[in-house]
């Protein structure tokens, strides 16, 4: 099965690229075929290849707010209506929560089905969620 991992980031880029990189990792160990986009940088990707679509971002300071590009990117990004996807965000010290509910709330406006969602801290703990990650049509 085809895979995207995307992440938006606007202060933390190589943190988040680094945590992308190791959910990549762990999807790919289950036999899939994974592609690692960074939103930012990729704008104009399309999405209607892909199967399952993993988005991370951060939180922008305490309110959760997250970065604007996200929106613009999916609402480009080709037929994503109904694709299964995974919702996460980098820990930080306030504002993790309320960026994830924010991120699942844009990746829902779009018609994505979400079927997972988590606040990550490290690569590893990327790979192993990737590992257990229940990617099927």
């Amino acid at each position: 099965m085809r895979v995207a991992v995307i992440f938006f980031s606007s202060d933390k880029r190589e943190l988040l690229r680094n945590i992308a990189k190791g959910l990549v990792h762990g999807i790919e160990s289950q036999g899939h075929h994974v592609d690692l986009i960074d939103g930012g940088r990729e704008v104009g990707k399309k999405l209607t290849i892909y199967q399952y679509i993993a988005v991370g971002t951060e939180a922008l300071g305490f309110s959760g707010k997250t970065p604007e590009n996200i929106t613009h990117f999916l609402g480009q990004s080709g037929s994503i209506i109904g694709k299964k996807c995974f919702a996460f965000v980098i820990k930080t010290l306030f504002g993790s929560q309320k960026a994830l509910i924010n991120l699942m709330k844009r990746m829902e406006r779009e018609g994505m089905y979400l079927t997972f969602s988590d606040i990550l801290t490290s690569p590893e703990l990327a790979e192993a969620i990737g590992k257990k990650l229940h990617i099927e049509l």
